[in-house]
C-alpha cells in the first residue's frame, strides 16, 4: 500500500480573516492553496483531504434567518450538508486544474460525509460551540424564547447561538474512499467536521444540530481508512511553547509523551492549538504520525523538513 495521508485544511485556506466571503475570493484561495496540496500528490501520496467550513456554514445560518419570512429555514445539519457540497466544488474543480497543468492523472472526487455521534454525548448537555452571527442581548432573549436556542455572549462582541460539539464515533463511506484511493483518485471528504447524525431507537440514521470539531474528525477518518499521517494545516509554520513570550519555543520533532506533558502544562488554547494537539496526540500514540505545519509547507513537512511532527 502506497503512504496515505488525512489533510485536515485551516478556514484560511478558504477564507482569510476580513476578507469578503464572496464565491471569486474563496475560489481564488481555494485555487492557490489547490496548487499547494497537489505538490503532494507528485511526491506519491493518496490523499483524503478534508477542511473547515466555520465562517461558510456561519454565512447560511445567516441567509437563513434574513429570508426566514419568505423561505422556510433548514436546520443546521442541511446547512452543514449544503456547505460541504459547495466548499467541496470549489476544492474538487482547483484541484483537478492544477493536476491537470502538472501533467498528473489523478482524479478527484467530493464525497459528502455522514458523521455519525452519540445522542448520548455530554456535549449535548453542554453547548459550548458559538455559530452564526452576533445578536444584542435583547435579541438573544427574544431567540431563546422563540426558537429555544442556547445563546452565549462570545468575547464582548455580542451574543450568538452555541450548539453541541460531540465527539465523532464513526465515519460513514470509507470503505468507498479506501477502494477509490486504490484507484488514484483524491478523496475529499467530512469537510466541516462531517453532517452530524445519530442512530434513533430503531438504529436508523437521522440529522442532529450540532457541530463537530473538523481536526477530531480528520483524526478519526485518518483511524478508520489506516492513514500513516495525519496532517493539519494551518496559519503558522510550527507549534510553539511558551508562545509570545521572550522563551517561546519552536517544536520539531517531538514524541507523544513529550507532546501530551506540554498539553497538561496548558501550553496550547483551547481556541487555537488545543484541539489540534488533541487531535495529533491521539493519532500520534498509535505508532504513526501527525503532523501540523503551515499550508505553504505541507511537501516540505511530509518529507520531514518543516513543521511540527508529533511521533508514536
Amino acid at each position: 500500500m502506497a503512504n496515505r495521508v488525512v489533510i485536515a485544511l485551516g478556514g484560511n485556506a478558504i477564507l482569510k480573516p476580513n476578507q469578503e466571503a464572496t464565491l471569486e475570493v474563496q475560489l481564488g484561495n481555494v485555487k492557490a492553496s489547490a496548487e499547494l496540496v497537489a505538490k503532494i500528490e507528485e511526491i506519491d501520496y493518496e490523499i483524503v483531504l478534508t477542511h473547515g467550513n466555520g465562517p461558510q456554514v456561519g454565512n447560511i445560518l445567516r441567509q437563513n434567518e434574513e429570508a426566514k419570512d419568505v423561505v422556510p429555514p433548514f436546520p443546521l445539519d442541511v446547512c452543514n450538508a449544503e456547505s460541504q457540497g459547495f466548499i467541496g466544488y470549489m476544492l474538487e474543480q482547483s484541484l483537478k486544474n492544477s493536476l491537470e497543468e502538472k501533467g498528473l492523472t489523478s482524479n478527484v472526487i467530493t464525497l459528502l460525509t455522514q458523521t455519525e455521534v452519540s445522542a448520548e454525548d455530554e456535549a449535548f448537555d453542554k453547548p459550548n460551540k458559538p455559530i452564526g452571527i452576533f445578536y444584542s442581548e435583547e435579541e438573544a432573549k427574544q431567540m431563546e424564547q422563540e426558537k429555544n436556542w442556547v445563546m452565549m455572549e462570545d468575547a464582548g462582541r455580542g451574543y450568538r447561538r452555541v450548539v453541541p460539539s460531540p465527539q465523532p464515533k464513526a465515519i460513514h463511506g470509507v470503505d468507498a474512499m479506501v477502494n477509490l484511493l486504490s484507484r488514484n483518485t483524491i478523496v475529499i471528504a467530512g469537510g466541516g467536521g462531517g453532517i452530524p447524525v445519530v442512530r434513533d431507537q430503531n438504529g436508523l440514521l437521522k440529522g442532529i444540530e450540532a457541530v463537530i470539531d473538523k481536526d477530531r474528525t480528520g483524526k478519526k477518518l485518518a483511524e478508520q481508512i489506516d492513514a500513516n499521517v495525519f496532517m493539519m494545516l494551518t496559519d503558522v509554520s510550527n507549534v510553539y511553547i511558551n508562545y509570545g513570550k521572550e522563551n517561546q519555543e519552536k517544536l520539531e520533532t517531538i514524541s507523544v509523551k513529550q507532546a501530551q506533558q506540554y498539553m497538561d502544562e496548558g501550553h496550547f488554547a483551547d481556541g487555537s492549538m488545543g484541539p489540534k494537539m488533541e487531535a495529533a496526540i491521539g493519532f500520534a500514540a498509535q505508532g504513526k504520525t501527525a503532523i501540523i505545519c503551515s499550508l505553504e509547507e505541507a511537501d516540505q513537512a511530509l518529507l520531514g523538513r518543516a513543521g511540527t511532527r508529533i511521533t508514536g
